[in-house]
């Protein structure tokens, strides 16, 4: 699961120790804080079949550290609550019992949020007493980078999740209260050219990082070879798409694979998800976003989002271009230069993805999720880990496709080049663009 700097020994310096109790605040305070402004009623919304409520997100995160941490490896530990073991799993069968729908978990009033927030600080509390040893085993500190990630994939997925609650709200709510314009001059598109051949992929380690990570279905690094191909400078804009709306896309057959055809005409789609047309204007259209409603001709250089693979692809094929394999956007990745400060990713601020600012290849890091046209399957001589902790990546490599590059709402320190997150073709709930590549030559 975890891939974690040679470094660490088989029993973790105080030092080191030190430094994962500071990350380990940091990360935890990035949940709370995201939290702070919804009431326990918002916290208990389950609107779609992908999300959580927020405050079920907030305990399992702290059912991880107790589970694959606390409990077995401080003696004496006293849980918090005995049902919470079964309460709060998620997918890990192999720990037993647990709610049998994930429909449900928006079904139940208690435990209350004040028992939540109290979970969190018990669960805290005895963290930090365990960083604050001498040394704590090796298995342990493991546990804890990967717990860190895993609840920074939840934070993404709270904010998501509310999202779309206050989306399907009548009142439709506004998470931030921010007018701040989005407008920035757009960037043409250009194309950048790769000229293959052998190449490497995979997770890097980084011996200069001893907390360095990677989920295992990074892993291992392999070579692949590449043919020549050319990757868009930057992901597909709302203008783009709805010029392909305005060309009846949505009533054209011939551009959609056949499930995905049939996924349109059952959900009745007729544009992204939080695309609204306005009712002064039949050709005007409204977006919805964590900051609210902003008319889309306001919007139509930032980045399209919330598209289903379906509609990235049906665009692609409109376009006569087609979509990046996973190994082709890794390869294009690993030749830019990042500058965090130039992302858009959570700690930008802005909840929603920016326009381009620049001609260079770009938006590879943040801004939108980008679907590729990979299956999610293992590496070649990828293992997943034994025992329960093996059941957060490798189970799930069936029917799912490969998105890369982050978005708007990952923490910065979560992502990297190599990072796969995988989704159903037909979701549309996740920040997920669109970037395009064509065969060279």
């Amino acid at each position: 699961m975890a891939t974690i700097a040679s470094s660490v020994s088989a029993s973790t310096p105080q030092g080191l120790c030190s430094q994962l109790l500071q990350r380990y605040q940091q990360v935890r305070h990035a949940t709370s804080s995201a939290c702070a402004s919804l009431s326990a009623e918002d916290q208990m919304v389950q609107s779609c079949e992908e999300a959580s409520p927020t405050k079920w997100h907030q305990a399992h995160t702290s059912w991880f550290f107790e589970t694959f941490v606390l409990a077995p490896f401080v003696e004496g530990y006293r849980a918090f609550h005995p049902d919470f073991h079964w309460l709060f799993n998620s997918y890990y069968k192999s720990l037993g019992e647990q709610i049998p729908e994930k429909k449900l978990r928006a079904s139940f009033s208690r435990p209350s949020l004040e028992s939540i927030l109290s979970y969190r600080v018990h669960v805290d509390t005895a963290m930090a007493v365990l960083l604050e040893q001498t040394s704590v085993p090796e298995e342990a500190f493991r546990r804890i980078v990967l717990g860190l990630h895993h609840e920074q994939q939840h934070l993404e997925l709270a904010l998501t999740d509310i999202k779309h609650a206050f989306f399907t709200n009548p009142l439709q709510p506004v998470y931030k209260q921010d007018i701040t314009p989005f407008s920035r001059v757009g960037i043409p598109e250009q194309w950048t050219t790769f000229a293959g051949g052998l190449q490497e992929i995979g997770y890097r380690l980084r011996v200069d990082d001893p907390i360095d990570f990677a989920f295992d279905n990074e892993t291992p690094r392999h070579t692949v070879y590449l043919q020549p191909y050319r990757i868009a400078n930057r992901t597909v804009t709302c203008g783009e798409y709805l010029h392909f709306l305005n060309d009846n896309a949505y009533s054209r057959p011939e551009l959609w694979l056949s499930e995905g055809w049939d996924t349109v005409e059952r959900e009745g789609w007729q544009a992204p998800l939080y695309w609204q047309r306005s009712q002064e204007d039949p050709n005007g259209w409204s977006m919805f976003t964590l900051r609210g409603w902003r008319p889309l001709e306001e919007m139509l250089e930032t980045p399209v989002c919330h598209v289903s693979l379906f509609e990235a692809d049906a665009f692609a094929r409109w376009r006569g271009c087609r979509l990046p394999t996973e190994v082709e956007w890794e390869h294009a990745a690993e030749s830019v230069v990042f500058d965090d400060s130039q992302s858009v990713l959570l700690e930008s601020g802005t909840l929603h993805p920016l326009p381009a600012a620049t001609r260079e290849l770009t938006q590879m890091r943040g801004d939108v999720w980008e679907w590729t046209a990979s299956p999610y399957t293992g590496y070649p001589g990828y293992r997943p880990l034994p025992g329960a902790l093996g059941e957060y990546n490798g189970k799930f490599m069936s029917s799912q496709v490969i998105l890369r590059g982050g978005s708007c709402i990952t923490p910065a320190s979560h992502i990297r080049s190599s990072y796969r997150n995988f989704f159903h073709p037909a979701t549309r709930w996740q920040f997920s663009g669109i970037r395009l590549a064509q065969v060279q030559g």
